[in-house]
Order: C-alpha cells, then sequence, then structure tokens
C-alpha cells in the first residue's frame, strides 16, 4: 500500500461525508426562507410551525456540515501540500470569497435568525434568514469554481516557477464548467431537502392523522410540507435532468476519456449507443470483452446534441492521451512505486460506469417518489395505503445517493489527473495525482490520520442522526408550545414576576 492510496481514500471518504450535508443544509435554508416569506405575508400559523420546524433540522445539520467542512480545508496542507502549493495561487482567490463573502455572512445572519425571534422586527428577520441561505449558495458558487478549475483551468497563465498563476479571476468564476456544475448541485440540494420534506411529513400523517379531521392544524402542518416537498422535488429533478444534460455535452468536450469510461465505450462508435446495462469484466481497462445493452443513437445525442455523431472510444483516446501529456511518470523518487511506470489514464472503469448509472437511478426513483406524494395527497387527501409512510422514509436516502454517487463519478473519472488538462488552455497546466501528495508524510502518519478521522466522523454521524431523529419525532411541538398552553388573554398570571421568554424558539441552538 502506497501513501497515494491511503490519501485518496482519506479525502474520499471525508469529502463523500461532508457532502452528505452540504445538499441538505443548502436546500433547507431556502425552503425555510420560502416558508416564513409565505408566514410573513399571510400570517398563516401553519407555515409559521413549518419555519420553525424544518429550521430546527436546517440548523443541526448546518452545525454538522461546518464541522465536518473545516477538516477539507486541512487536509490541504497535511497530505496534499504539493497538490497545494502548485494550485495555490489560483484557489486563494475563490477560498477567500467564500470564507469572506459567503461563510462570515451566513454565520453572522444565521445568528440574527436564531436568536431575533420577537427580539428584532419580522421584517429584518425574514431578511435575516434569507441573507444566511443566499450566503450558503454563494460559498457553493465559490467552492464549486475552485472544484470547477480542477476539472478545466482557464484564466492562469505559467508562472516563472512552472505553477499556474491567475490572470482573470473572472475568467474562474465564469468557466463553462461551474456555469454547468452549479445549477445541477443547486437543483439536487432542492431535490434533497424536498425528499426529506416528503418522507418526514409522510411519517407523521401515518402515525397521528390517518383519521384526523381536515381542519386540524398539525394535520395541515405536514399535508401542506408534504405537498411542498413533492412540488419542489418534481422541479427539482426536472432541473437535474436539464443542467446534467447540459454538463454531459461539457464533460465530451472537455474530458472525453470520462465520459467513455462512464460508458465502457472501448471502440469509438458511429453512431454511439447509450449503455443500459454492461455484461463483462469491467475491470479489465479495455474493457475488449464488455458488452452493453444499449439505446441506439442515444450517446451520440447526449454527446452532441444529434443521433449521427461519432464518440470517441477508451483505444482512440490512450494514444491521444499518451502523445498530448507523455506514456510515462516522470523519474521522482516522491511518486514511490509510480515513478518512471506508464501512466494508465483510463479510470476505474466499475466506478465510473456504475457510478453513473446509479446516480441517474437513485435520481429517479426520488422524482418518481415525489410525483407519487403529490399525486397521493391531491385535494386535500392522505394515503391510504400503509406502505406509502416506511416507503416515503425509506427514499430520503435516495437523492443523498445519487449525490454522493454523481461527486464519486466526477472526482474518480478525471484520474490519473488531480487537475484536468484543459484541451484548447495553457499547456502544461495540469497535475498528475501521484505528484500531489506531501512529500514528507510517511504511510503510518496518513494511516493513523485516515483511521482518527473516520473513526470521529462515525461519531459525530451517531450524534446528527440522534438529534435529526430525536427533534423530527418530536414535530410541531418540539418547536413551538401547542395553542391550548398558552393562558388565557385577560389572565393576571405571572404579573408579580419578570416576563419569562418563550421557551420554544429553537432553544437548542442555545
Amino acid at each position: 500500500m502506497e501513501i497515494l492510496d491511503v490519501a485518496r481514500w482519506q479525502f474520499g471518504i471525508t469529502t463523500v461525508y461532508h457532502f452528505l450535508m452540504v445538499p441538505l443544509t443548502i436546500g433547507l435554508a431556502l425552503l425555510v426562507a420560502i416558508m416564513q416569506t409565505i408566514w410573513h405575508r399571510t400570517g398563516d400559523p401553519k407555515y409559521l410551525a413549518m419555519t420553525k420546524f424544518w429550521g430546527k433540522l436546517m440548523l443541526i445539520n448546518f452545525a454538522m456540515g461546518v464541522v465536518t467542512g473545516i477538516v477539507q480545508e486541512f487536509q490541504f496542507g497535511m497530505n496534499w501540500s504539493a497538490y497545494s502549493r502548485f494550485v495555490g495561487d489560483v484557489f486563494g482567490a475563490p477560498l477567500a470569497m467564500e470564507g469572506l463573502v459567503a461563510f462570515f455572512v451566513e454565520s453572522t445572519f444565521l445568528g440574527l435568525w436564531i436568536f431575533g425571534w420577537d427580539r428584532v422586527s419580522k421584517r429584518v428577520h425574514l431578511a435575516s434568514i434569507w441573507a444566511a441561505a443566499l450566503a450558503t449558495v454563494a460559498s457553493a458558487y465559490f467552492i464549486l469554481a475552485a472544484n470547477s478549475w480542477m476539472q478545466h483551468p482557464v484564466g492562469v497563465e505559467i508562472g516563472p516557477d512552472g505553477d499556474p498563476q491567475l490572470n482573470s479571476i473572472w475568467a474562474l468564476l465564469t468557466n463553462s464548467t461551474v456555469l454547468a456544475a452549479f445549477p445541477h448541485t443547486l437543483a439536487g440540494s432542492l431535490a434533497v431537502a424536498g425528499t426529506v420534506l416528503i418522507g418526514i411529513s409522510a411519517w407523521h400523517l401515518a402515525r397521528r392523522h390517518r383519521h384526523s379531521p381536515v381542519d386540524d392544524p398539525d394535520r395541515q402542518v405536514w399535508h401542506t410540507s408534504l405537498r411542498f416537498g413533492g412540488w419542489v422535488g418534481v422541479a427539482a429533478f426536472a432541473a437535474v435532468a436539464v443542467s446534467g444534460d447540459f454538463q454531459a455535452k461539457l464533460m465530451f468536450d472537455q474530458q472525453p476519456m470520462k465520459m467513455a469510461a462512464a460508458e465502457a465505450l472501448c471502440e469509438s462508435e458511429e453512431p454511439a449507443g447509450f449503455s443500459i446495462f454492461a455484461i463483462g469484466d469491467l475491470s479489465d481497462p479495455h474493457c475488449g470483452n464488455v458488452s452493453s445493452v444499449t439505446v441506439p443513437a442515444l450517446l451520440s445525442f447526449l454527446a452532441e446534441g444529434d443521433f449521427e455523431s461519432e464518440v470517441q472510444g477508451i483505444e482512440e483516446l490512450v494514444p491521444a492521451y499518451q502523445e498530448k501529456y507523455g506514456s510515462h511518470y516522470p523519474v521522482d523518487e516522491r511518486l514511490g512505486e509510480l515513478s518512471g511506470m506508464p501512466i494508465d489514464y483510463v479510470p476505474s472503469l466499475p466506478v465510473t460506469y456504475w457510478g453513473f448509472r446509479l446516480m441517474i437511478g437513485f435520481g429517479v426513483v426520488a422524482a418518481l417518489g415525489a410525483a407519487a406524494g403529490l399525486w397521493l395527497t391531491r385535494g386535500g387527501r392522505l394515503p391510504k395505503g400503509r406502505w406509502f409512510a416506511p416507503v416515503a422514509l425509506a427514499s430520503i436516502a435516495t437523492p443523498f445517493l445519487a449525490n454522493s454517487f454523481g461527486w464519486i463519478f466526477t472526482e474518480m473519472g478525471r484520474q490519473p489527473f488531480v487537475v484536468v488538462p484543459n484541451p484548447t488552455g495553457v499547456d502544461g497546466v495540469f497535475m498528475y495525482t501521484a505528484s500531489a501528495v506531501s512529500p514528507g508524510v510517511s504511510l503510518g502518519e496518513a494511516l493513523f490520520s485516515l483511521v482518527a478521522l473516520t473513526l470521529v466522523y462515525a461519531a459525530l454521524a451517531v450524534v446528527e442522526l440522534f438529534l435529526l431523529i430525536k427533534y423530527a419525532r418530536a414535530g410541531v411541538e418540539g418547536v413551538m408550545r401547542p395553542p391550548w398552553q398558552d393562558p388565557p388573554a385577560d389572565s393576571d398570571e405571572g404579573s408579580t414576576e419578570p416576563e419569562k421568554k418563550d421557551p420554544d424558539v429553537l432553544a437548542f441552538a442555545y
């Protein structure tokens, strides 16, 4: 085992773990802001209850996302210092913007929202949740801009030391790759939040309100939340499909090997069919014995927008990569066993092929679940079958899995590069993953940090799930005092004591 393998496993585990929190935070923050806006404009108490309940879950997830996200940047100095030196002149700007413009704004206004109930005006309080929600979106944009530069370097020139130097922040922030990735990620985040609304609301409706009258306030909260999540989910999954198609077309131009690997396309085809299911040994990088059940000409349409174009296969792309970027790694002791060895330009076919399909498959399942939720609750109805609530709860996992497999495909599919060469960009702006590892870190140190972080993250997962389940089960009563517990308007109860604040307002955050 080489340190490269350990460093990649560590970054992969922590990144996928962190990204479980990110889309839920982004999606819930936006939906909670919309809920509070509706309450502010209509005065309907069910939207106040929805704002407080879903806002509480959002805050739990936000706190855990901050804790796990900090480790991501620490790792650049821990296991990837060579990479940090290479990209430092480029990443400084977007990461500083993420920290100063987005994260501080997000934290400040989220604090104002938490502690501002009944302490600031309703308009200021509403503005604070919108500022926090939009800051989460801005934060995602700056992070995606940095990641997209790794997928498609732009706006740089080669400096005196041979490393890229940023010469246009505008080019970096308007990179075609980030312009495609951002709406895709945002739509995926809303899909996650919508599915969470559906699952938890369905559970509450089945548990407490199967025979409740239509005008029961608690039932209205959960029925409206389920419908709200359903509409958001359907719209978000449609946006995911459209933005995903745009991303795929960019990948065919920018990273043709990734898309060939995603299809296990060995030989070039004209037109090329889209593989539904592959049969054979995908572990063979030459995929010579792999056969697929395909939809004729669909891959050509995904690549070029027509049903006739040729799509290059792995066997044709490998010599082109070798000619342009070299056939062997440099002779360098820091590369370990890869020093001077032939470069394998074919990413892991099982990971890219099945990751791509699992991403699509789980997304489709989640979209169908959102549509089913809308259909079964139309006209004020409740789902009659006892199957819906457990299925809706289980479906919460599907958009999380779709997002995770999408990121795994994106990151694993660019190997052996950590910074992928831009086919039309500045020559020499690329970096092999094997060259990015910290030269001063031993295998034992990397293993220790891998085990330690994995154990800490496992403990954090237990804490997050415990808190989310606890407050999700508590329902509206966990964040708001039921109206029958309020003292009468003409009561002089408490008149001889200092006024006590209502303890219901997101008390766990204190």
